[in-house]
């Protein structure tokens, strides 16, 4: 039968989409060695699986040529139910899947009884398919393996969200669609099934849903990392040297002091250890009292020429970790101990608005021009960044720098209100 214009417009896209997954999982270096062979194993069964429409389709509107067709037919339905157990292998790479290959060989050899019987299948001699006894095996087979396929997607990717797990559902209910079309419009010129359509669709899916499966345990992974820098970015050396420093000249002169400071720095040292687990926001209490230590350590070693004013009107509001003390850090490195007068202040004020809280950290430091801000190590750079991204990342939340020089420098910490928050804020006043 030759080919007319929509059976070329159909069959571009197939191969496009085909090509291009075949060539993007080769490139892709984040999908693991077994994904990646098991995506080509199914781009290349997809291609024979086009071709052998083709094939069927041309051999059923020409002259009888038994063998060809009949083979045709047999490697169709042989190779159905292998693209279910290969998506099986997509969902979980470490299983054999033992019995869903026993199926495939049962319904494989079935169908090859159609070369000297008429159990399964044959054609007739006027060219015409005709179904027999295990007409069905290939379908009810392919139902057991969805069925599977289906669990086994839910139950190993249970911890994915919800959208995330509707892909794979998405799937199965797309492939049963296509069955159901092939059965209404069987007797139809169709070069291509709808089932063929359905499995070059879903691979692509599949593949979108690696992807997922990968950001997500990335996400992890990034988290677990950052948690990791930020506390060994406020745990400095320098800081911890003066810290020890200050403690063992105290200990000396005022013993009593001593132990208090020591206490101080081993709750400062337990907060940051506590930090690499905690992934969700924290009370603005907690967070103020691990400020709190590093300050009191900081007075002990600058005593008078450190001066502390906490202006708090709300505390009940969450906010990251280790999100608060490097803008605190910042204010006494680059405010208080570059002030001229060789003395400084740095107050902490919080306040509630209806559809946020703000902290602020000012100090009476020498400011500086926001686009060359003297004296900002890379480091130090790197830390305002990182407060700020993940403030944008937990809560949308943001940090503001205010500076005018010679007068001091304002940090905002900008929380906004969960909506369900804000309106009962507003009904309330």
């Amino acid at each position: 039968m030759p080919w007319n214009l929509t059976t070329v417009a159909l069959l571009f896209p197939l191969f496009f989409f085909l090509i291009g997954l075949t060539f993007i999982v080769m490139i892709d270096p984040y999908i693991s060695r077994r994904h990646r062979t098991v995506m080509l194993i199914i781009a290349a069964l997809s291609v024979t699986l086009i071709a052998q429409n083709l094939l069927e389709d041309h051999l059923a509107a020409g002259d009888l040529h038994w063998f060809w067709r009949t083979t045709a037919a047999i490697y169709g339905y042989t190779v159905r139910p292998v693209f279910l157990i290969l998506f099986l292998y997509i969902v979980r790479p470490e299983k054999k899947h033992g019995l869903a290959w026993v199926l495939a060989g049962i319904n494989c050899a079935i169908h090859l009884t159609a070369y000297f019987s008429h159990l399964c299948f044959w054609i007739d001699s006027y060219n015409h398919y005709q179904g027999g006894l295990l007409n069905n095996t290939c379908l009810y087979i392919s139902l057991v393996l969805l069925a599977e396929l289906l669990v086994q997607s839910i139950r190993n990717y249970r911890k994915g969200g919800r959208q995330e797990r509707l892909i794979p559902v998405f799937i199965v209910v797309m492939i049963l669609v296509s069955v159901f079309l092939d059965g209404e419009v069987g007797g139809a010129s169709q070069p291509v099934t709808f089932l063929t359509i359905a499995i070059v669709a879903s691979s692509m899916f599949y593949y979108i849903w690696l992807h997922l499966q990968f950001a997500r345990e990335h996400e992890d992974d990034l988290k677990a990392r950052q948690r990791i820098q930020i506390m060994l970015s406020q745990i400095q050396p320098h800081f911890l040297y003066n810290s020890l420093g200050a403690i063992r000249s105290t200990c000396v002169d005022d013993p009593y002091r001593a132990r208090d400071a020591i206490d101080q720095f081993s709750e400062y040292l337990r907060h940051n250890m506590d930090s690499l687990s905690d992934d969700e926001p924290i009370s603005f209490t907690t967070e103020l009292e691990h400020v709190k230590h590093f300050l009191e350590l900081q007075q002990l070693r600058f005593e008078a020429a450190l001066e502390v004013e906490y202006d708090l009107e709300c505390t009940d509001f969450r906010l990251p970790t280790l999100t608060l003390q490097p803008i605190v850090e910042n204010a006494v490195t680059y405010g208080v101990r570059k002030n001229r007068k060789g003395q400084g202040k740095v107050i902490i004020r919080s306040r509630e608005y209806p559809d946020r809280w703000e902290i602020s950290v000012i100090d009476n430091g020498p400011g500086f021009v926001p686009e060359n801000p003297p004296g900002y190590s890379e480091r130090s750079h790197i830390g305002i960044q990182n407060v700020r991204d993940r403030l944008r990342y937990s809560m949308d939340g943001d940090l503001q720098i205010h500076s005018v020089p010679g007068e001091g420098t304002t940090a905002i910490i900008i929380l906004p209100k969960e909506k369900e928050d804000f309106h009962a804020d507003i009904h309330h006043r």
